[in-house]
């Protein structure tokens, strides 16, 4: 009776062994026939295609194929559209001084950045290359000195009555704006920084509006 039981016992643990080593053989071959598919170009070519297929729901100027392509925008209606953007130029405390109490050789650093940031939103679609070319209603440019910071804060403001929006103007003046800023003050400061420029306002269009969180 012991030994038919000790005989049982010994077939059983035979069986389980011979499973865990079939179990193991199996999942190694699984793992080498995935390496396998994922080191092969075909594999590769597919799996960029749906990365791509994924994307393109979510980003407009790329066509089936992954390609840039414009976006056409003539079946939308015409609405009032405003962007509001900002960023900032970080310098030295003698730099913002001198700025602010108009001694930079160059001349007035305020005025001349304000007119290439209003200069600039007008070329938009000229710099950005899928870029709409609109009629542009408004554009206004604010700057304020920051001495906490050492920084000039640069917001744009651009209104415009069309069918698409007007982020990429307001975006382009506040960088050119902040360019004009370093090269007007460049001689007496290489450090300085251009920094968070970002979308602060969208209003208007039919992806409804967008605020910056402060």
């Amino acid at each position: 009776s012991s030994r038919k039981a000790m005989a049982s016992v010994r077939s059983i643990l035979i069986k389980g062994l011979i499973s865990s080593r079939k179990a193991l053989y199996f999942l190694r071959r699984s793992i080498s026939l995935r390496e396998h598919e994922i080191s092969c170009p075909a594999y590769n070519m597919r799996t960029a295609k749906q990365s791509t297929m994924t994307a393109n729901t979510q980003l407009s100027h790329l066509d089936n194929e992954g390609r840039a392509n414009m976006v056409d925008v003539g079946g939308k209606p015409v609405t009032v559209r405003v962007a509001r953007a900002g960023g900032m130029v970080k310098m030295k405390p003698a730099t913002l001084r001198l700025i602010h109490e108009g001694n930079v050789k160059k001349g007035d650093v305020i005025s001349t950045a304000r007119i290439a940031g209003i200069m600039a939103a007008k070329r938009a679609a000229d710099l950005i290359p899928l870029c709409h070319p609109l009629p542009i209603n408004k554009i206004g440019l604010e700057f304020a000195m920051n001495e906490s910071e050492s920084a000039i804060e640069i917001t744009a403001s651009v209104k415009t009555s069309g069918v698409t929006g007007v982020e990429m103007e307001a975006l382009t003046a506040v960088s050119v704006a902040a360019l004009t800023i370093y090269d007007m003050a460049k001689a007496v400061d290489r450090e300085m920084r251009i920094s968070d420029i970002r979308l602060l306002e969208k209003r208007g269009g039919t992806r409804g509006d967008y605020l910056a969180e402060t």
